[in-house]
């Protein structure tokens, strides 16, 4: 039996534009399960919503607490993120760490996400079982509140593996296949032939070069037919002859 899904709980968050942020973030790794505690101008604000940019299940089902402690009580296996210890000792574990961790936990997770200025307090992290530290810059660790909330939550969604559940990736396109040697040479032929004409290759003694430069140029990406024929195309185009009508050896 898989875990329960984790629980984003936003500390004394600030702005509604950036709880809206955390729950886009949370939304397109599958995390539905927000909590606020004490947010500075109340709870629903009227600018979350735009920011969550069609995440409205996750501020719809949002719920408010009074304190960590009360927002947390549920669930054995709390989180918290922070980029110093601030006085307190707990194990220190990356994001990747803190995935397989909660993949592998029995009972609900909850990962504390402090306040945009200040971060976590020293209370709140006291609350945690562990510290979730992103590597960062060591001259600049300023990560806003929907950076860190979907950094987290894409760590954690590469355990979830096949099934229900699972995230999407992009669908696979299925490349064409390479053109013949023959076509590629009829294109690198008409392209040698117009330059000709046009007094491209100079001074003469270059030009075996050169035409050697275009012709690795032109054989690099692997064209289709198709590509060829577009190609071949656009150069009768600029001789002022009408393209071929299908691949041209």
């Amino acid at each position: 039996m898989s875990a329960p899904l984790p629980v984003i709980v936003l500390v004394r968050p600030q702005l509604g534009e950036n709880i809206g942020k955390a729950a886009r973030a949370m939304l397109n790794f599958g995390l539905t399960e927000m909590r606020l505690v004490t947010p500075r101008d109340g709870w629903p604000n009227p600018s979350a919503g735009p920011a969550a940019s069609g995440a409205d299940i996750v501020l719809e089902q949002a719920k408010v607490y009074d304190s960590v402690a009360e927002a947390v009580a549920d669930c054995p296996h709390v989180y918290a993120t922070t980029v110093r210890k601030r006085g307190v000792t707990k194990p220190v574990i990356t994001p990747d760490q803190a995935g397989c961790h909660i993949h592998a936990a029995s009972g609900r997770t909850a990962i504390l996400f402090g306040p945009e200025r200040s971060g976590l307090e020293t209370d709140d992290v006291a609350l945690a079982r562990a510290i979730i530290t992103v590597p960062i810059n060591a001259e600049f660790g300023s990560l806003n509140l929907a950076q860190a909330v979907i950094l987290v939550a894409y760590e954690w969604s590469k355990g979830i593996g096949a099934g229900k559940g699972a995230l999407a990736s992009p669908p696979e396109t299925d490349l064409p296949e390479p053109a013949p040697q023959g076509e590629l040479e009829g294109m690198i032929g008409q392209l040698d032939a117009m330059l000709e004409a046009a007094h491209f290759f100079y001074p003469p003694a270059r030009t075996p070069v050169t035409k050697r430069t275009l012709r690795t140029l032109l054989t690099k990406p692997g064209w289709s037919s198709q590509e060829v024929r577009t190609f071949r195309g656009v150069l009768s185009a600029l001789s002022g002859k009408k393209g071929p009508k299908g691949p041209v050896a």
